[in-house]
Protein backbone atom coordinates (compact mmCIF):
# COMPACT_ATOMS: atom_id res chain seq x y z
CA UNK A 1 0.00 0.00 0.00
CA UNK A 2 1.24 3.50 -0.75
CA UNK A 3 1.41 6.14 1.96
CA UNK A 4 -0.48 8.61 -0.25
CA UNK A 5 -3.18 6.22 -1.41
CA UNK A 6 -2.05 6.42 -5.04
CA UNK A 7 0.52 4.48 -7.01
CA UNK A 8 1.70 5.64 -10.45
CA UNK A 9 3.29 3.03 -12.69
CA UNK A 10 4.87 3.29 -16.11
CA UNK A 11 4.01 0.07 -17.89
CA UNK A 12 6.78 0.00 -20.50
CA UNK A 13 8.68 -2.58 -18.49
CA UNK A 14 5.65 -4.55 -17.28
CA UNK A 15 5.09 -8.15 -18.40
CA UNK A 16 4.29 -8.12 -22.13
CA UNK A 17 4.99 -4.36 -22.11
CA UNK A 18 2.67 -1.41 -22.61
CA UNK A 19 4.86 1.30 -24.17
CA UNK A 20 3.92 4.89 -23.34
CA UNK A 21 1.09 3.79 -21.00
CA UNK A 22 0.88 4.85 -17.36
CA UNK A 23 -1.35 3.38 -14.67
CA UNK A 24 -2.74 5.45 -11.82
CA UNK A 25 -3.74 2.97 -9.10
CA UNK A 26 -6.12 3.90 -6.28
CA UNK A 27 -4.47 2.26 -3.29
CA UNK A 28 -6.54 2.44 -0.09
CA UNK A 29 -7.82 -1.14 -0.22
CA UNK A 30 -8.54 -1.29 3.52
CA UNK A 31 -11.40 1.22 2.99
CA UNK A 32 -12.24 0.25 -0.61
CA UNK A 33 -10.46 3.38 -1.88
CA UNK A 34 -12.78 5.81 -0.09
CA UNK A 35 -11.74 9.30 -1.16
CA UNK A 36 -10.27 11.15 1.81
CA UNK A 37 -8.76 14.62 1.63
CA UNK A 38 -5.32 13.02 1.45
CA UNK A 39 -6.30 10.67 -1.37
CA UNK A 40 -7.87 13.54 -3.33
CA UNK A 41 -4.66 15.53 -2.95
CA UNK A 42 -2.62 12.53 -4.09
CA UNK A 43 -4.81 12.06 -7.19
CA UNK A 44 -4.44 15.74 -8.04
CA UNK A 45 -0.66 15.58 -7.65
CA UNK A 46 -0.41 12.39 -9.71
CA UNK A 47 -2.47 13.79 -12.58
CA UNK A 48 -0.39 16.98 -12.60
CA UNK A 49 2.73 14.83 -12.88
CA UNK A 50 1.28 12.68 -15.65
CA UNK A 51 0.01 15.67 -17.63
CA UNK A 52 3.56 17.02 -17.84
CA UNK A 53 5.09 13.81 -19.18
CA UNK A 54 5.30 13.96 -22.96
CA UNK A 55 6.22 10.29 -23.27
CA UNK A 56 2.87 9.21 -21.78
CA UNK A 57 0.24 8.62 -24.46
CA UNK A 58 -2.55 6.96 -22.45
CA UNK A 59 -3.45 6.53 -18.77
CA UNK A 60 -5.33 3.67 -17.09
CA UNK A 61 -7.10 4.43 -13.80
CA UNK A 62 -7.39 1.25 -11.73
CA UNK A 63 -7.70 -0.08 -8.18
CA UNK A 64 -5.60 -2.23 -5.86
CA UNK A 65 -8.70 -3.42 -3.99
CA UNK A 66 -10.11 -6.84 -4.88
CA UNK A 67 -13.64 -5.70 -4.01
CA UNK A 68 -14.00 -2.22 -5.42
CA UNK A 69 -12.84 0.38 -7.85
CA UNK A 70 -13.79 3.15 -5.41
CA UNK A 71 -16.74 3.56 -3.03
CA UNK A 72 -16.71 7.36 -3.11
CA UNK A 73 -16.18 9.93 -0.40
CA UNK A 74 -14.69 8.89 2.92
CA UNK A 75 -17.84 9.45 4.98
CA UNK A 76 -16.09 8.66 8.24
CA UNK A 77 -13.77 11.58 7.60
CA UNK A 78 -16.65 13.73 6.37
CA UNK A 79 -18.59 13.03 9.58
CA UNK A 80 -15.82 14.65 11.60
CA UNK A 81 -15.47 17.79 9.48
CA UNK A 82 -16.83 21.16 10.51
CA UNK A 83 -18.51 23.31 7.89
CA UNK A 84 -15.33 25.38 7.57
CA UNK A 85 -13.23 22.24 7.15
CA UNK A 86 -15.63 20.97 4.49
CA UNK A 87 -15.30 24.27 2.63
CA UNK A 88 -11.52 23.98 2.73
CA UNK A 89 -11.69 20.39 1.52
CA UNK A 90 -13.78 21.28 -1.51
CA UNK A 91 -11.01 22.73 -3.73
CA UNK A 92 -8.87 19.67 -3.01
CA UNK A 93 -11.55 17.24 -4.15
CA UNK A 94 -12.34 19.35 -7.21
CA UNK A 95 -8.67 19.33 -8.19
CA UNK A 96 -8.65 15.52 -8.03
CA UNK A 97 -11.61 15.00 -10.34
CA UNK A 98 -10.58 17.90 -12.55
CA UNK A 99 -7.07 16.49 -12.78
CA UNK A 100 -8.37 13.24 -14.24
CA UNK A 101 -10.80 15.02 -16.55
CA UNK A 102 -8.16 17.42 -17.89
CA UNK A 103 -5.42 14.91 -18.67
CA UNK A 104 -4.38 15.68 -22.27
CA UNK A 105 -4.08 12.02 -23.28
CA UNK A 106 -6.84 9.40 -23.46
CA UNK A 107 -7.83 7.99 -20.08
CA UNK A 108 -9.44 4.62 -19.40
CA UNK A 109 -11.09 3.52 -16.16
CA UNK A 110 -10.69 -0.18 -15.34
CA UNK A 111 -13.66 -0.91 -13.10
CA UNK A 112 -14.46 -3.96 -11.03
CA UNK A 113 -16.66 -4.19 -7.97
CA UNK A 114 -18.16 -1.04 -6.51
CA UNK A 115 -17.87 2.30 -8.31
CA UNK A 116 -20.13 4.44 -6.18
CA UNK A 117 -20.48 8.17 -5.64
CA UNK A 118 -17.10 9.76 -6.15
CA UNK A 119 -15.80 6.45 -7.45
CA UNK A 120 -18.38 6.49 -10.23
CA UNK A 121 -17.38 10.10 -10.90
CA UNK A 122 -13.71 9.21 -11.20
CA UNK A 123 -14.70 6.68 -13.86
CA UNK A 124 -16.90 9.27 -15.58
CA UNK A 125 -13.97 11.69 -15.66
CA UNK A 126 -12.14 9.21 -17.90
CA UNK A 127 -12.67 9.13 -21.64
CA UNK A 128 -13.51 5.43 -21.70
CA UNK A 129 -14.84 3.01 -19.09
CA UNK A 130 -13.97 -0.69 -19.23
CA UNK A 131 -15.89 -2.70 -16.63
CA UNK A 132 -15.99 -6.35 -15.75
CA UNK A 133 -19.11 -8.32 -14.88
CA UNK A 134 -18.72 -7.64 -11.14
CA UNK A 135 -18.96 -3.86 -11.50
CA UNK A 136 -21.70 -1.94 -9.70
CA UNK A 137 -22.26 1.74 -10.42
CA UNK A 138 -24.25 4.34 -8.55
CA UNK A 139 -24.49 7.99 -7.51
CA UNK A 140 -26.14 7.72 -4.07
CA UNK A 141 -25.37 11.25 -2.88
CA UNK A 142 -28.97 12.48 -2.52
CA UNK A 143 -29.60 9.61 -0.09
CA UNK A 144 -27.07 11.14 2.34
CA UNK A 145 -28.05 14.77 1.89
CA UNK A 146 -25.66 16.00 -0.79
CA UNK A 147 -25.43 15.87 -4.58
CA UNK A 148 -22.74 14.45 -6.87
CA UNK A 149 -19.90 16.97 -6.70
CA UNK A 150 -17.12 15.36 -8.70
CA UNK A 151 -18.69 16.13 -12.06
CA UNK A 152 -21.43 13.50 -11.87
CA UNK A 153 -24.40 15.77 -12.58
CA UNK A 154 -22.67 17.02 -15.73
CA UNK A 155 -20.69 14.08 -17.04
CA UNK A 156 -23.36 11.42 -16.56
CA UNK A 157 -25.97 13.42 -18.48
CA UNK A 158 -23.51 14.02 -21.30
CA UNK A 159 -22.66 10.35 -21.41
CA UNK A 160 -26.09 8.70 -21.21
CA UNK A 161 -28.63 11.51 -21.72
CA UNK A 162 -30.74 13.62 -19.39
CA UNK A 163 -33.54 11.17 -18.61
CA UNK A 164 -31.33 8.20 -17.82
CA UNK A 165 -28.97 10.35 -15.77
CA UNK A 166 -31.88 11.90 -13.85
CA UNK A 167 -33.18 8.41 -13.05
CA UNK A 168 -29.86 7.37 -11.51
CA UNK A 169 -29.16 10.65 -9.68
CA UNK A 170 -32.67 11.25 -8.30
CA UNK A 171 -33.29 7.67 -7.17
CA UNK A 172 -29.71 7.03 -5.93
CA UNK A 173 -30.11 3.48 -7.22
CA UNK A 174 -27.27 1.17 -8.17
CA UNK A 175 -26.94 -0.55 -11.53
CA UNK A 176 -25.00 -3.70 -12.29
CA UNK A 177 -22.47 -3.97 -15.08
CA UNK A 178 -24.93 -5.32 -17.63
CA UNK A 179 -27.39 -2.46 -17.11
CA UNK A 180 -24.58 0.09 -17.06
CA UNK A 181 -23.45 -1.22 -20.44
CA UNK A 182 -27.00 -1.04 -21.84
CA UNK A 183 -27.32 2.53 -20.61
CA UNK A 184 -24.05 3.54 -22.26
CA UNK A 185 -22.37 4.25 -18.93
CA UNK A 186 -19.84 1.51 -19.71
CA UNK A 187 -18.05 1.40 -23.07
CA UNK A 188 -16.68 -2.14 -22.91
CA UNK A 189 -17.99 -4.98 -20.75
CA UNK A 190 -15.56 -7.83 -20.12
CA UNK A 191 -15.50 -11.05 -18.07
CA UNK A 192 -14.85 -10.92 -14.33
CA UNK A 193 -11.27 -10.20 -13.27
CA UNK A 194 -10.23 -8.94 -16.73
CA UNK A 195 -11.04 -5.21 -16.59
CA UNK A 196 -7.50 -4.10 -15.87
CA UNK A 197 -5.96 -6.23 -18.63
CA UNK A 198 -8.61 -5.14 -21.11
CA UNK A 199 -8.05 -1.49 -20.21
CA UNK A 200 -4.28 -1.80 -20.56
CA UNK A 201 -4.68 -3.58 -23.91
CA UNK A 202 -6.95 -0.77 -25.09
CA UNK A 203 -4.53 1.88 -23.84
CA UNK A 204 -1.66 0.12 -25.60
CA UNK A 205 -3.57 0.20 -28.89
CA UNK A 206 -4.26 3.91 -28.48
CA UNK A 207 -0.65 4.63 -27.49
CA UNK A 208 0.55 3.01 -30.71
CA UNK A 209 -1.03 5.76 -32.79
CA UNK A 210 0.25 9.27 -33.44
CA UNK A 211 0.57 11.06 -30.09
CA UNK A 212 0.05 14.39 -31.81
CA UNK A 213 -3.03 13.10 -33.58
CA UNK A 214 -4.57 11.48 -30.53
CA UNK A 215 -4.01 14.49 -28.27
CA UNK A 216 -5.44 16.86 -30.86
CA UNK A 217 -8.42 14.57 -31.52
CA UNK A 218 -9.21 14.48 -27.80
CA UNK A 219 -8.91 18.24 -27.52
CA UNK A 220 -11.16 18.80 -30.53
CA UNK A 221 -13.80 16.43 -29.20
CA UNK A 222 -13.75 17.79 -25.65
CA UNK A 223 -13.80 21.48 -26.63
CA UNK A 224 -16.32 21.00 -29.41
CA UNK A 225 -18.76 18.89 -27.41
CA UNK A 226 -20.76 21.80 -26.01
CA UNK A 227 -20.30 24.24 -28.89
CA UNK A 228 -22.67 24.87 -31.79
CA UNK A 229 -21.69 22.76 -34.81
CA UNK A 230 -20.15 25.65 -36.77
CA UNK A 231 -17.95 26.63 -33.82
CA UNK A 232 -17.04 22.99 -33.21
CA UNK A 233 -15.93 22.61 -36.80
CA UNK A 234 -13.62 25.62 -36.35
CA UNK A 235 -12.08 23.90 -33.32
CA UNK A 236 -11.64 20.77 -35.40
CA UNK A 237 -9.98 22.74 -38.19
CA UNK A 238 -7.49 24.31 -35.77
CA UNK A 239 -6.60 20.90 -34.30
CA UNK A 240 -6.38 19.42 -37.81
CA UNK A 241 -3.83 22.08 -38.75
CA UNK A 242 -1.85 21.43 -35.59
CA UNK A 243 -1.65 17.78 -36.61
CA UNK A 244 -1.38 17.97 -40.39
CA UNK A 245 1.75 20.15 -40.34
CA UNK A 246 3.52 18.13 -37.67
CA UNK A 247 6.31 15.59 -37.88
CA UNK A 248 3.82 12.88 -36.98
CA UNK A 249 1.81 13.44 -40.16
CA UNK A 250 4.90 13.24 -42.32
CA UNK A 251 6.10 10.09 -40.55
CA UNK A 252 2.67 8.47 -40.71
CA UNK A 253 2.29 9.02 -44.45
CA UNK A 254 5.86 7.90 -45.12
CA UNK A 255 5.45 4.74 -43.03
CA UNK A 256 2.22 3.88 -44.83
CA UNK A 257 3.83 4.18 -48.24
CA UNK A 258 6.94 2.28 -47.14
CA UNK A 259 4.82 -0.47 -45.57
CA UNK A 260 6.44 -0.21 -42.13
CA UNK A 261 5.43 0.72 -38.61
CA UNK A 262 5.70 4.46 -37.91
CA UNK A 263 8.22 5.86 -35.47
CA UNK A 264 6.33 8.86 -34.17
CA UNK A 265 8.45 11.95 -33.49
CA UNK A 266 5.62 13.41 -31.40
CA UNK A 267 6.50 16.97 -32.35
CA UNK A 268 3.47 19.17 -31.59
CA UNK A 269 4.86 22.39 -32.98
CA UNK A 270 2.68 23.84 -35.72
CA UNK A 271 5.16 24.30 -38.50
CA UNK A 272 4.97 26.44 -41.65
CA UNK A 273 1.57 25.68 -43.10
CA UNK A 274 2.69 25.05 -46.64
CA UNK A 275 2.24 21.74 -48.32
CA UNK A 276 0.34 18.77 -46.94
Amino acid sequence: MSSSGVVVRRLDGAPHGAPHVAELVLDRPEVLNAVSTALAAAIAAATTELAAEREIRAVVLSSSSEKAFCVGADLKERNSLTDDELRRQRPVTRSAYGGVLDLPVPTIAAVHGYALGGGCELALACDLIVADETAVFGLPEVSVGVIPGGGGTQLLARRIGWGRAADLVFTARRVDAAEAYRLGLVDRLVPAATARKAAIDLATTIAGHSPVGVRNAKQAMRIGLDLPLAAGLEVEDARWRATAFSGDRREGVAAFNEKRSPKWPGDERVEAQTGA
